[in-house]
């Protein structure tokens, strides 16, 4: 794969990790001036040579779906200040930056990606990692919320399924009926 070829350079994880985890809100601020501008997303992908697909996922809140070059196009045609997370990548530890694709989930039970089922009077939400944590960044992939690495209620590191192995509970909260 592509990015894996090129993790083993501090540097270019750091530059890598800045750019997968422009935050959703960035995403939110471009599509705002989009529909100010009057544009609609097919011409504003065509203008500057992405697909429409694309503009609407990266609209949505994830910011893996559009190339560098292609959101600076975007950001400079509205006139949007993007930020600079070069930075906060740079102080980040080594276990944050090297965090492999769909080793997170997301905690947000309204989440898509989030399949629900019931065990008795429960719910219970498993979490489809890989849809949710594409790219080993910051924010969910589907509906932009932080994502979460450990289980919130004992710490331990998450497995596979709806439930922590070491505690029990489960990693999104369940709700009786």
């Amino acid at each position: 794969m592509f990015i894996r070829k090129y993790l083993k350079n501090d540097a270019i994880k750091r530059i890598i990790y800045a750019v997968i985890n422009l935050s959703p809100e960035t995403c939110m601020k471009i599509k705002a001036a989009r529909r100010d501008a009057g544009l609609s997303q097919s011409a504003l992908a065509a203008e500057v040579g992405c697909k429409q697909s694309a503009l609407s996922m990266f609209e949505q809140g994830d910011g893996t779906k559009l190339g560098d070059e292609i959101v600076k196009k975007i950001a400079a045609k509205f006139g949007i200040e993007l930020e600079d997370r070069k930075e906060e990548a740079r102080s980040l530890p080594d276990s944050v930056i090297l965090r492999r694709p769909g080793t997170a989930f997301c905690p947000n039970p309204e989440c898509p990606g989030n399949s629900q089922y019931k065990v008795g009077s429960l719910k219970y939400y498993r979490p489809d990692r890989s849809a949710q944590d594409p790219a080993g960044g910051r924010f969910c992939a589907i509906c932009g919320e932080v994502l979460e690495t450990r289980c919130p209620e004992c710490g331990a590191e998450i497995h596979e399924g709806a439930v922590c192995t070491f505690c029990g509970k489960p990693y999104i909260s369940a709700v009786g009926e």
